[in-house]
């Protein structure tokens, strides 16, 4: 007798495939070594899926797939979905003592981005070349040691020895925001005060930087006003979430599911 390591599922009497599980899976996470995990997580997402197209069916709903941009448009399937969500969540909008709650709370969380001021000197390096990357290393480690003993002449020092651009403006990169920078330049520009210089090279794919931070905005309180729209999305999205999950448990709850034992969302 063959065994099958899963069970078979099954919605309503109709059979979800396992090979479209085993697909499915791979969207979802799961710790090394439990893939079953994954499987059920996978399950789960295709039961609730055929359960609210059969609903869809069933009410003999109708949906044109939309255009979702760059020549991507939705499925069949996508559009019945949305359709039937379309017709059986709605949520009134957030009142303005709601949103005005949220932001009472804490109105501190509602910032404007920080803004860094800085200046660099670039040892430049191939990541993939080790000989180049050691050399580099070498050369920005003296660097920032000259830069450290003589701060006022970081300038100079950029205009002479750095390999970016910058230099012809001794090194200064401008105002920079959240993202504008690699990763690990930016971390490094988070540990400076102002005026600072790099201990040790900032090592990014580029190759290694000597940094020092000019000036630093930490950004600033944002007035209701001005945050009030976000603020009020945000209440709506998950007001609609919620509801979407009401209906869909509902829908659990009246079904015939066998083969996997779903849990609420």
């Amino acid at each position: 007798m063959t065994r099958t390591l899963f069970p078979e599922i099954t919605v309503n009497g109709k059979v979800i495939d396992a090979a479209n599980i085993a697909t499915e899976s791979q969207n979802h996470y799961a710790p090394k070594g439990k893939p079953g995990l994954a499987w059920r997580k996978a399950a789960q997402a295709l039961v609730i899926r055929e359960l609210l197209l059969q609903e869809a069916r069933d009410r003999k709903l109708e949906a044109e797939p939309a255009d979702l941009g760059d020549k991507r448009f939705e499925t069949a399937e996508e559009a019945l979905i949305r359709g039937l969500l379309d017709t059986e969540v709605t949520i009134d909008p957030p009142s303005e003592e709601a949103v005005k709650a949220i932001w009472n709370k804490d109105p501190s969380r509602f910032r404007s981005p920080p803004l860094w001021e800085a200046s660099h000197i670039l040892c430049a390096a191939d990541p993939a070349d080790e000989a180049a990357c050691k050399a580099a290393l070498a050369r920005a480690t003296v660097l920032n040691k000259i830069a450290l003993e003589n701060p006022k002449g970081f300038s100079k020092l950029a205009a002479g020895e750095s390999d970016c651009s910058s230099k012809d403006n001794y090194g200064a990169l401008g105002q920079l925001s959240p993202g504008d920078t690699v990763p690990e330049f930016e971390a490094a520009l988070e540990q400076l005060a102002q005026g600072e210089i790099t201990v040790t090279p900032v090592k990014t794919r580029f190759g290694y930087h000597i940094i020092r931070l000019d000036a630093h905005d930490q950004g600033r309180v944002l007035p209701f006003n001005i945050v009030q729209p976000r603020i009020a999305e945000a209440l709506e999205k998950s007001a609609w979430a919620k509801s979407a999950q009401d209906f869909t448990n509902r829908l659990v709850a009246t079904a015939d599911v066998q083969g996997i034992e779903l849990q609420a969302l």
